[in-house]
């Protein structure tokens, strides 16, 4: 049996106690009006030690289909572990979510700023708060994201190739794909792996938009790997959605269009295509001219432009090769 804790936590100056829930504000910065904005952060301690796993999302302030899995996991309180504490931050850039765009105030990607600094951009500050004050605290980290630029992307987690130990928790988390992919300079993925902590990024729908599918995968993802690490037990909810294991994305690239104008797809994101196949058309708007577009080698449909207007070399398919 395990021993309940009284190991003083200590949160952005708040203490947490054993078996209690407490709502916190990161707070760092006022708008050019003065007023102050802060950052909500729920803490769930359980009355037993155990793992420390982050939740982040909306780190690009529209992409809120990270924010709506983050939501579903606290009100369905399935973030209240039986061992362990679960750290929640549905709004990580609370200035881009007010406003509905991707960068902060300063006009930087908050995702290019880690590990920050306590003397650089606001975004910089910002980041160097949250690697200072709440990483310390971490064990493991699942960070939220979509696609932007009205490109969708299916259900997958993002892991460097050369991790297995991420290989093996992103297959405990069953995305639709689990895609090899190299860390993003500056990003908090990075700074977060090279502080010694374990990262899975979520990929899944796109900016402005919620996605039932997505929305889905994420939870239930995020369910099983804390019944993995021994958080609580989500058996019977476990049970009740069976899937398929996830697809391994070895190498990915983006077609891109070879001619500007009005793109129409036929397929469905996370399609199997075929080397040659016809998946749409881009057209002028007078009917004049209308080009294919042929997928140059067999793979998955991992990303897909829902943009109905595109320019020559844009990209229009995120293509996966197993």
């Amino acid at each position: 049996m395990r021993k309940k804790t009284h190991k003083t936590i200590t949160i952005l100056g708040e203490e947490i106690l054993s078996g209690k829930k407490k709502y916190l504000s990161l707070d760092i910065a006022r708008l050019h009006t003065c007023t102050k904005l802060e950052v909500p952060v729920v803490v769930e301690r359980a009355k037993t030690n155990g793992p420390v796993l982050l939740l982040t999302a909306g780190i690009h302030g529209d992409e809120l289909n990270g924010v709506e899995i983050v939501r579903e996991l606290l009100a369905k309180k399935y973030t209240r572990p039986d061992t362990g504490i679960v750290i929640s931050i549905p709004t990580v850039n609370i200035f881009g979510f007010i406003n509905q765009t991707r960068e902060f105030p300063d006009g930087k990607d908050l995702n290019r700023a880690f590990p920050g600094s306590r003397k650089g951009s606001l975004a910089g500050i910002f980041a160097h708060h949250l690697m200072n004050e709440i990483l310390p605290h971490v064990d493991y980290c699942i960070d939220f994201h979509t696609g932007g630029a009205r490109r969708f992307n299916s259900s997958q987690i993002r892991v460097s190739k050369d991790n297995e130990e991420l290989l093996q928790l992103a297959k405990v988390f069953n995305p639709r794909y689990i895609v090899y992919a190299t860390q993003r300079d500056k990003s908090f993925r990075e700074a977060a792996t090279k502080a010694g902590k374990k990262v899975l990024l979520f990929e899944g729908g796109k900016s402005h938009d919620f996605n039932h599918r997505v929305t889905n995968r994420g939870v239930f993802g995020t369910m099983r790997l804390m019944h993995h690490l021994g958080m609580r037990d989500f058996s019977a909810e476990i049970q009740a959605n069976e899937v398929q294991p996830p697809v391994i994305i070895k190498e990915s690239t983006w077609l891109r269009a070879r001619q500007g104008g009005l793109f129409r797809f036929f397929i469905k994101d996370g399609s199997h295509v075929e080397k040659g196949q016809v998946i749409g058309t881009i057209s002028d708007p007078y009917g004049k001219h209308e080009f294919n577009v042929k997928i140059p080698y067999s793979g998955y449909i991992i990303g897909l432009n829902h943009a109905p207007v595109v320019y020559k070399g844009d990209a229009l398919l995120h293509l996966g090769v197993v």
